[in-house]
């Protein structure tokens, strides 16, 4: 006989305790527009229980979700998990395509879709999908069954049915999982042939959601949070929403393009109680509102006088925290790497702000210390229940590959054992970042050790993908896709000598790769699309087996 699961050790029995706890609070806001409560939550989650019954849907089934954030967004995903089925959440900017194929790989039963996704979806066929749902309104738009339509358009009676007396916080009963069950899967990427699917179980999410509560003690159900990063991704998932509904938190969805400026005002209103970000929106608040100030002349005089120099930086540091609202406890930043001369300003004037590091694959956090504990550079020590060591014989002073160990750490890939078997040595997972660690255990990246490059919201970009579109294109032999200043860049080893033959000049040439890139971006995800081609001279180096030497075209990410 099986043994039953324990609820001390479920994830949902945490939201199910939270939901009862926190029933007259407010949960999720589409910012500047509606708020639901936790009982207008908890009904939802219900009336969408009862609608996976009617579907037949099962414990362990797929159900995908792909919209940009929103309250709907989180009622969704939470009454998929709540059930017992394993979430697949899908990054809102992959191309129709990439969506349709992200699906079908995970089998995913039922779709939850974006209003605006939809539309470009509506002709493609998606085997083994029954329904699909839109997520404005939850209506069915795509139904093997009548049944599932029905019950839709039928909620309101068959709610009065399950429950006479009108649903209440007594009647939240939520599937108990356990720690080594798969939750959720999270595509790396969207592309056939790059997707890895990574298995993330519950335990995981439990271990990063104590880890919060471990690292941000000040929070609590009077707490607030903008969350401005894809929820899709495991980073925003798990520390702008997920953490905070085992709170009583509220959540604020930003809903449209975060930009520095609706950031900022969302902050000033919202002011919210912890700020994830990544280091786009703080290095771009650096670079037009601190850095013309502190370039001037007499501040520069200022800031190299003892005493004064306090003065100003404690007055620079006292506006940038009411910018952010005055009432944080920290700025956590995470996902890419920072800029080295904002990180020092930063640094230099006290501003509370700690860089961490994770992974997907670690749902996603691996190192982390408080603010008050951060040495410059490095990204923080082991996270609890987490441990690291450097694959070098010289950990300390010669880089090597961060290989991690822990409860954060995923199942596997889904459906590909390989890519499974080559992601961990002798029990400990290798993450493919370089790094080193100092006697009091802090880790400083150095570098990648495999070809992944941080979009600058979190999102993980392949250049091989871009790369296998540009080499198809007219004069282009081979290519390289790398990161300067903020944005992707091709550099194209064209082929010379029929440009010639067609009466190609360089002009002429560098036109028809302008015209290359145009062509690619019109298959690429926007967070992918190419920002310039340059044309080089010579045929990349290569390495023995014909595989390009990467490593020598790389910029420094850290001059951006």
């Amino acid at each position: 006989m099986a043994k039953k699961p324990s609820r001390k050790r479920s994830f949902n029995v945490l939201l199910e305790e939270s939901f009862k706890k926190n029933w007259e609070r407010p949960a999720l806001t589409n910012y500047n527009q509606n708020t639901i409560y936790y009982k207008d939550l908890a009904q939802k989650i219900a009336e969408l229980h009862l609608f996976f019954e009617a579907c037949g849907i099962q414990q362990g089934d797929r159900i995908a979700v792909c919209a940009k954030n929103q309250v709907n967004w989180g009622v969704s995903y939470l009454a998929a998990m709540t059930y017992g089925a394993v979430v697949v959440p899908i990054l809102h900017e992959f191309q129709p395509a990439n969506i349709r194929h992200l699906v079908i790989h995970s089998e995913s039963r039922i779709l939850f879709v974006g209003d605006n996704i939809w539309p470009n979806m509506e002709g493609l066929d998606l085997p083994g999908v029954e329904v699909v749902v839109k997520l404005t309104d939850f209506q069915v738009v795509y139904a093997l069954r009548e049944t599932a339509t029905q019950t839709m358009a039928e909620m309101d009676s068959l709610m009065q049915a399950r429950y006479p007396q009108g649903f209440s916080k007594e009647d939240i009963h939520y599937y108990v999982d356990s720690p080594e069950e798969m939750a959720l899967i999270s595509y790396t990427s969207g592309t056939s042939g790059f997707s890895k699917g990574v298995m993330i179980p519950f335990r995981a999410l439990t271990s990063n959601v104590q880890f919060a509560h471990e690292a941000e003690p000040h929070m609590d159900c009077n707490s607030r949070m903008v969350s401005m990063l894809p929820t899709a991704h495991m980073y925003g998932m798990i520390f702008e929403f997920l953490f905070e509904m085992t709170l009583g938190a509220q959540v604020f969805f930003l809903t449209r393009l975060p930009s520095p400026k609706v950031i900022l005002d969302a902050m000033a209103t919202v002011k919210p109680d912890t700020i994830i970000s990544v280091p786009l929106v703080i290095e771009k608040i650096y670079k037009n509102m601190l850095l013309p100030f502190i370039s001037k002349a007499r501040i520069k005089l200022m800031l190299n006088l003892p005493v004064i120099d306090k003065v100003v930086k404690n007055k620079i540091r006292d506006n940038l925290i009411q910018a952010f609202g005055g009432k944080f406890g920290e700025v956590i930043i995470g996902g890419a790497p920072f800029n080295r001369e904002a990180e020092a300003f930063f640094k230099r004037i006290n501003f509370p702000f700690t860089i961490g590091y994770g992974m997907t694959e670690c749902a996603p956090i691996i190192t982390y210390v408080h603010w008050d504990k951060t040495k410059l550079y490095s990204c923080g020590k082991a996270a609890p229940r987490m441990k690291i060591k450097i694959d070098s014989d010289n950990p300390k002073k010669i880089p090597g590959e961060v290989l991690v160990k822990g409860e954060n750490v995923f199942l596997g890939y889904y459906k590909n054992e390989i890519a499974t078997r080559e992601a961990f040595v002798d029990g400990w997972f290798r993450t493919g970042d370089m790094g080193v660690i100092d006697s009091d255990g802090y880790l400083y990246l150095k570098g990648r050790s495999k070809s992944m490059i941080l979009g600058p919201s979190g999102q993980n970009i392949y250049p091989e993908e871009i790369e296998s579109i540009l080499n198809n294109l007219p004069y282009v032999v081979e290519s390289l896709v790398i990161e300067d200043d903020f944005k992707l860049v091709a550099l194209v080893y064209p082929d010379f000598e029929l440009a010639t033959e067609d009466g190609l000049d360089r002009e002429a040439l560098e036109a028809k790769m302008e015209e290359n890139r145009k062509m690619a971006n019109l298959e690429l995800d926007q967070y992918c699309k190419i920002g310039a081609i340059e044309i080089v001279d010579q045929e990349f180096e290569k390495t023995p087996k014909r595989s390009i030497k990467r490593y020598l075209y790389q910029r420094d990410v850290n001059t951006r």
